[in-house]
């Protein structure tokens, strides 16, 4: 599945390659959408291929294949245009049930969807991707709905998240200062990390003395919920 801004790349690239049959430069695909710096632009890129969208020709300069487009545009081929937003996901997220055991009794249960991968690291692509669920205690979870994520990096090792682990976000639109959230930055990336409101600016803060505490406008920050538990297995 893509993100908003991975859509709007591959349809940019479609329609240069239709139209003059080669592929816009670096320059004009972050100028298109409106990226402060080139690396934004490698990134989507990277994250196309992986995902089978386009394909890099080796031994030519700005060489690409589009191999398929989403679903919307082209029918019968892959892929949600939406970007990670789990309010757009149909139906209860992590709402809790009763199972019954064997002798009659009713056991409150918690299912939880596993909404794909979160970066505790550098920032990723973030996918919606409702992958699995899982089975929870239901006093981990609060008010309202939840999504599990799948933590990928090291840079909340200082506040025992580890790399392979997997959190229960309850689903927020903004949190307190110095919660641990999920954010996603400039509708394109998301990431684990700890809060801090600095004047009129955002500080995403790790807990790892190797990663730098990024500071962004609050334009470029969207809190998509809170850390409320963890799961790890051994």
């Amino acid at each position: 599945m893509l993100t908003r801004k991975q859509h709007d790349l591959l349809m940019f690239i479609h329609e240069r390659l239709k139209e003059a049959g080669v592929p816009p430069s670096f320059e004009e695909m972050k100028e298109a959408l409106d990226l402060r710096s080139k690396s934004g632009i490698h990134r989507l890129i990277t994250a196309l291929e992986e995902r089978g969208f386009i394909r890099r020709l080796p031994h030519r300069a700005r060489a690409l294949e589009v191999l398929k487009l989403p679903e919307s545009v082209a029918p019968g081929l892959a892929s949600s245009t939406r970007g990670f937003n789990p309010s757009v996901i149909e139906g209860s997220l992590g709402r809790i049930r009763k199972e019954r055991e064997p002798d009659g009794t009713e056991t409150p249960q918690a299912t939880v969807p596993v909404m794909g991968r979160i970066a505790a690291g550098v920032p990723i692509s973030a996918i919606q991707d409702h992958s699995h669920n899982i089975t929870v205690p239901p006093e981990m979870l609060g008010s309202g709905e939840h999504f599990a994520l799948d933590v990928k990096g090291d840079s909340m090792i200082e506040a025992g998240i580890l790399d392979g682990d997997t959190v229960i976000i309850q689903q927020k639109d903004n949190a307190a200062n110095g919660e641990i959230v999920v954010a996603l930055v400039d509708d394109e990336e998301a990431t684990l990390k700890r809060l801090r409101r600095k004047g009129d600016s955002i500080a995403l803060e790790a807990a790892n003395p190797a990663y730098e505490t990024r500071i962004f406008g609050p334009d470029r920050i969207r809190v998509q919920g809170r850390l409320v538990g963890l799961l790890r297995k051994y």
